[in-house]
């Protein structure tokens, strides 16, 4: 019974790592009486000029039963292991009841705890990768009922021409494409506020916040970009992790709300909420805060703490119903505007609101399916080396969807969508009495 639990960690843990994005600054860990098996630190792609450099020190292995014995200290170590070889290693693991990963021909060696010094008990090293290729960092522990106390220190890089650099082989190029980003929605800002300055008489409220919106969308890119570009060159982020992790909370909350909000037509259909859309953004907006913690967790700690994984599935939970929420009131305005059609003998009016309540709705599900799944979806299949596409085409994904939104619910004067034309009445009328606009 035992030993089938540890087969079941062995290959619940080597399954995350196909999950868990390539990432590698100067971490410093502290493990504190573990017993887990397998502990996966970092996931990385290597060029042929990959290095791993490892400092552990503080060791201390302890038995938690007199029965277990003394701790086989080559039982104890680092390796590393691809995505490709591990499967072989489940499969050696069903195969072989006494089987330790740290015995396995598909994984690379790094060292044994029969390499530590015994004053202080500790070993420094550097590891080159020689086979260019995505690898995942693990520690392992083959002696059951035993505790493992010690310090991490991991450097995981490629040299550049002699220089480090601490980005995985298909993320060197993001502080570039985060940049560029940045830049477009900068363009985008101004382009917008110009517009919305010849047009200031049709302005609403909901076009403040459009403006704001894109706003922080930019200078999150941009610390972003800062972000990466300071872990690229030195391994650390500088301190421009906390202002990207600021402004991604504070563009992601405006977003969600934003879509709310246009959904409820606020504003430019009318100057207040009813008490369920209102309801909808108490749910989203606290949502998001749970969201964004989970998010800074997953990104700022690694699958080494013992609850990475919870943090992930509480980050994808409270991602899907805030993109389930904000449909809500998309719907029901197109069934309010549906019955009030009926009533209140302006069909072409009505009908030009539904088109475009309706073209919102495709968009936003467009948005969320293409950001949520088929970006899923590339960082899945592609190749380590050309991770940033997944990136860059979320981030394409977004300023389309950006502009798409914009020029819907643009301030103009005589919006189309808003026009009455009394000829088109008696047409506008039998397009609503079908069932075109049913969801």
């Amino acid at each position: 019974m035992a030993r089938t639990a540890e087969m079941l960690i062995l290959a619940l843990v080597m399954l995350l790592s196909l999950i868990v994005a390539s990432v590698a600054e100067i971490k410093t860990l502290q493990i504190t009486s573990d017993s887990r098996p397998m502990i996966l630190f970092e996931k990385f792609g290597f060029t042929h000029t990959g290095q791993v450099s490892l400092a552990v020190s503080g060791v201390a292995v302890e038995t938690t039963s007199t029965a277990a014995g003394t701790p086989v200290r080559s039982r104890i170590g680092f390796f590393l292991l691809s995505d490709e070889s591990l499967l072989q290693v489940v499969q050696e693991s069903a195969q072989n009841p006494n089987f330790c990963v740290l015995d396995s021909q598909f994984t690379i060696h790094l060292f044994t705890f029969e390499h530590l010094t015994n004053d202080p008990v500790s070993v420094n090293g550097i590891y080159p990768v020689k086979i260019p290729n995505e690898y995942s960092l693990y520690f392992a522990n083959c002696n059951p009922q035993t505790l493992v106390t010690m310090s991490v220190r991991t450097e995981i890089y490629n040299l550049d021409g002699g220089v480090r650099d601490y980005l995985s082989s298909g993320q060197t190029q993001l502080p570039s494409l985060f940049s560029l980003f940045s830049i477009s929605y900068f363009v985008f800002l101004g382009i917008w506020i110009y517009y919305c300055y010849k047009n200031k008489r049709s302005v609403h409220r909901i076009h403040l916040l459009m403006t704001a919106l894109v706003l922080m969308k930019a200078l999150n890119l941009l610390f972003a970009a800062e972000d990466k570009h300071y872990v690229k060159i030195t391994g650390t982020p500088h301190g421009w992790d906390v202002l990207f992790y600021i402004f991604q909370f504070i563009r992601v909350t405006l977003l969600f709300t934003v879509i709310v909000l246009i959904g409820t037509g606020w504003s430019f259909l009318k100057p207040f909420l009813q008490e369920k859309e209102k309801k909808v953004l108490m749910i989203v907006i606290p949502l998001q805060v749970l969201a964004n913690v989970a998010s800074a967790v997953i990104g700022e700690t690694g699958p080494f703490i013992k609850d990475w994984f919870t943090w992930q599935q509480v980050f994808l939970l409270v991602d899907i119903i805030c993109c389930c929420a904000i449909l809500f009131p998309i719907v029901w305005s197109i069934r309010s505007l549906r019955e009030t059609s009926k009533t209140d003998g302006k069909a072409a009016r009505n009908l030009a609101k539904l088109t475009l309540f309706r073209q919102f709705y495709v968009v936003v599900i467009g948005y969320l399916y293409f950001t949520r799944i088929v970006v899923f979806a590339l960082r899945t299949i592609a190749a380590y080396k050309y991770q940033w596409v997944s990136n860059a085409a979320e981030e394409i994904a977004s300023l389309a969807f950006y502009l798409v939104m914009f020029y819907m619910f643009r301030p103009v004067e005589k919006n189309e969508y808003f026009v009455l034309d009394e000829e088109e009445e008696e047409v506008a009328l039998a397009a609503l009495r079908d069932e075109e606009f049913e969801l």
